[in-house]
């Protein structure tokens, strides 16, 4: 056996100044965020509406007053924990709220639909009573918020976290109509069009924060969840330093900011991450595909969703798209890059955490037909370790090589900046593969690079690349939108983080 070990220079990021940075917090506080570079174009303004009861809203309000001003930080490894040094110093722009953008729950709605026995009606009813909030918010014509806090009590969180019910005796004869029928087909669309029922199509498992996620694109305003965790100081939670980072930087991109790029050499490049999220309601079990994407040319991304798969149980879990999908998927990628940039990518990578089969390429390749670069590459997960010779586990950027055919690349690990490994467990590399020869070095450092473009949170690392991360994230959203059928959906992360 030859094994071959390599450590990748983890790529620098970019932000408002000049110079590149290999910490988020180091790169913000010395240069700003990245769309200070723009001038007129820079976010000044963060406009903060907030959902919640009376109390949750005061304590909303004081934390964001607290995020204005420094705070000291609490934890020994000041390089890995900085002080948060107040928001207008940090992003060069203000943080503002205003009691025309708040919305006050009643207290008692509030407990009387906490005390609903039935789960779903509770579910439905707690749901409700926010998406009201947000859609007298999304309603103000003039000098609306660009992002509202939703100020969410514990209390909401044990009562309503997430629901699951069963199937009538009614949905059940007709999903096992429609699962047999499946079986036959295996063509989606005919069985839709062969069985026809009466019944409100309906998901059996929801979840409260997808959900309202779900609702907040509906009224077309991007919202960020906090809790009890974000605005007290707590034993069991990070100290207010590291909690202003994070919120912060959330914050701001969710706003429309842009808080720091990847710094690449490469040509524009369009970056996929595809995942497949099984979603099973009372008429049906079928997979959606749902796609995330990030490009170099500015740092945003977007969601798209990809075509319905039948659920096949004698088939093998492994799940892929049809040549059709593949290719209609590949022209919806086309088309939203070069409609948010102006421009046709000339490099297009897929991530996919299993091998594309030949329908995938095919469909692929052909919809990418006039793009110059197409890399299709598979990051699947492993069992594989390393052991070194130290206090601390693998270094992150180690490039493991195994008879000059197999990659393991890891994306987490001892990270020398912050003279210590930021994570609970012993980390575990991704294997990198293709069906066709592929230059692992630049595909290395581009999944290290896009493993530091998790916009949610100020950590140095994410610990895996965000087109693959986001793409799961995004999954249980789009299946409140997808289950109802709905079109013309915002497409831009900041609603789905």
């Amino acid at each position: 056996m030859k094994i071959e070990i390599n450590e990748i220079a983890v790529p620098e990021l970019e932000f408002g100044g000049i110079g590149t940075f290999g910490d988020p917090k180091v790169g913000l506080k010395e240069a700003g965020p990245f769309d200070s570079r723009f001038g007129a174009a820079q976010l000044k303004e963060l406009r903060i509406g907030i959902v919640g009861t009376r109390d949750m809203n005061l304590m909303a309000k004081h934390w964001i007053e607290k995020c204005q001003h420094e705070i000291p930080t609490t934890m020994k490894n000041f390089i890995q924990y900085p002080d948060w040094g107040g928001f207008e110093n940090i992003f060069k722009a203000t943080l503002n709220t205003n009691s025309f953008w708040t919305h006050e729950i009643d207290d008692e709605q509030l407990s009387s639909a906490i005390k609903i026995k039935n789960d779903n009606q509770r579910f439905e009813t707690v749901l409700e009573l926010f998406n009201e909030g947000l859609r007298r918010i999304s309603e103000i014509e003039n000098n609306r918020p660009n992002v509202v806090l939703c100020a969410i009590p514990e209390t909401v969180l044990e009562a309503c976290h997430h629901v699951e019910r069963k199937m009538t005796a009614e949905e059940k004869t007709h999903f096992k109509k429609v699962s047999n029928l499946n079986r036959i087909t295996n063509q989606l669309n005919l069985f839709e069009e062969i069985i026809e029922s009466e019944l409100e199509e309906d998901l059996l498992y929801r979840d409260f924060r997808r959900a309202l996620k779900a609702k907040a694109i509906l009224c077309k305003i991007p919202i960020q969840i906090g809790t009890n965790r974000l605005f007290e100081d707590r034993k069991d939670n990070q100290d207010a330093a590291t909690r202003a980072w994070h919120f912060s930087v959330a914050m701001y991109y969710k706003a429309g900011g842009i808080p720091w790029r990847m710094k690449s050499d490469s040509p524009d490049t369009c970056f996929v991450g595809i995942t497949f999220h099984h979603l099973k309601t009372n008429q049906k079990a079928i997979v959606k595909s749902c796609l995330a994407q990030a490009f170099s040319s500015d740092g945003e991304g977007f969601a798209l969703r990809g075509g319905d798969i039948p659920f096949n149980p004698d088939k093998s879990k492994m799940v892929h798209l049809s040549k059709n999908q593949a290719f209609e998927l590949g022209l919806k990628i086309i088309d939203e890059y070069s409609y948010r940039t102006g421009l046709t990518p000339k490099r297009i990578v897929l991530h996919k955490s299993s091998l594309f089969n030949e329908d995938e390429e095919e469909g692929f390749r052909s919809a990418f037909s006039s793009i110059p670069i197409i890399e299709l590459l598979c990051l699947a997960p492993t069992s594989f370790f390393l052991l070194k010779d130290s206090d601390y586990p693998t270094n992150r950027g180690t490039l493991c090589t195994i008879n000059e055919k197999s990659y393991f690349l890891f994306i987490t690990g001892f990270i020398k900046q912050l003279s210590t490994y930021p994570g609970p467990h012993i980390p575990r590399p991704i294997e990198i593969k293709s069906n066709e020869p592929v230059d692992i070095l630049s595909a290395a450092r581009d999944i290290l690079g896009l493993a530091r473009m998790n916009w949610n949170t100020s950590s140095i690392t994410s610990g895996q690349p965000v087109t693959l991360f986001f793409s799961r994230q995004i999954g249980g959203i789009l299946a409140e939108l997808n289950v109802k059928n709905i079109e013309n959906i915002p497409t831009s992360f900041r609603y789905y983080i």
